[in-house]
């Protein structure tokens, strides 16, 4: 099924980098010929604060939070504009332990979300997890601290396989940003090339090539790094576009104790990455 439909939530401050990466997301929605609808939330805290506050004090907290928001919802305006493309928006204030929620309430009447990632933040990593276990439906992270670098269009994908059904999916929810790339790379990252791993990414070069895909199969040594790292190097140094993969092979529990492929990925993206549960 074609990504025609696309959701960009708007939260948090308006720093440079998060602007850069709004840019850039609705570039790729235009690259896509899909419609993006954007909403944005103001933390409800800022009117209804647990400290106590003087009057004015509190107005001007109330005023800073209504100015961020704005700020926010130009910069799509501006960018939806310049890229001549089919748009909404709308805003909301709702109380602080909703926002992600709300949010991926309204990520589930879309094809793909897009969702502009800050490094390490816990905020937004709670947010990605919710879209995740929520939404049912696939998020492709922008990581703003290299959105002016990033491309909208992806020429080059790597698919991250771990042979799992979550994997699988996301294989299957990136068909049409896969058929449109110039060249698709799957990649294992095990210390024991075994036969059985060996098949199972010809198996899926097989799948793919079905839907006019034809990609290479490679494996990468993990060597004792994390396969959250061994992802972003290999990226980095093959100039991948985008990455493809699934969120939470293990437990959710363990993830969180003891990291994991999918917090490493989305506390620091490398480049733009498609991930599915």
């Amino acid at each position: 099924m074609p990504i025609k439909d696309v959701f960009l939530p708007l939260v948090g401050q308006p720093r440079g980098p998060a602007l850069a990466a709004i840019e850039k997301c609705v570039a790729v929605a235009a690259d896509l010929g899909a419609r993006i609808s954007a909403l944005a939330l103001e933390d409800e805290v800022f009117v209804r604060p647990k400290v106590m506050l003087p009057d004015d004090a509190a107005s001007v907290a109330t005023d800073a939070a209504v100015a961020d928001m704005q700020v926010l919802l130009n910069t799509f305006t501006g960018a939806t504009a310049r890229a001549n493309i089919r748009a909404q928006s709308r805003s909301a204030k709702v109380p602080a332990d909703q926002i992600a929620a709300i949010l991926a309430e309204h990520a589930r009447f879309s094809d793909l979300t897009l969702f502009p990632v800050k490094p390490h933040d816990s905020q937004t990593e709670h947010i990605v997890e919710t879209f995740l276990f929520e939404s049912g439906r696939p998020v492709l992270l922008c990581p703003e601290q290299h959105a002016d670098a990033l491309r909208p269009e992806f020429e080059t994908i790597m698919i991250a396989w771990d042979h799992s059904a979550r994997a699988a999916r996301a294989v299957g929810d990136a068909m049409p940003i896969l058929q449109a790339a110039a060249s698709v790379r799957v990649l294992t990252v095990t210390d024991d090339k075994t036969d059985a791993i060996v098949q199972s990414g010809a198996a899926l070069i097989s799948h793919l090539r079905e839907h006019g895909v034809y990609a290479s199969f490679e494996t990468a040594k993990g060597s004792g790094s994390s396969i959250g790292k061994v992802l972003g190097s290999w990226a980095n140094s093959n100039a991948v576009d985008a990455i493809v993969m699934g969120a939470y092979h293990h437990s959710r529990l363990n993830e969180i104790v003891w990291g994991g492929v999918t917090k490493t990925v989305i506390g620091q993206p490398p480049c733009w990455v498609m991930i599915s549960h």
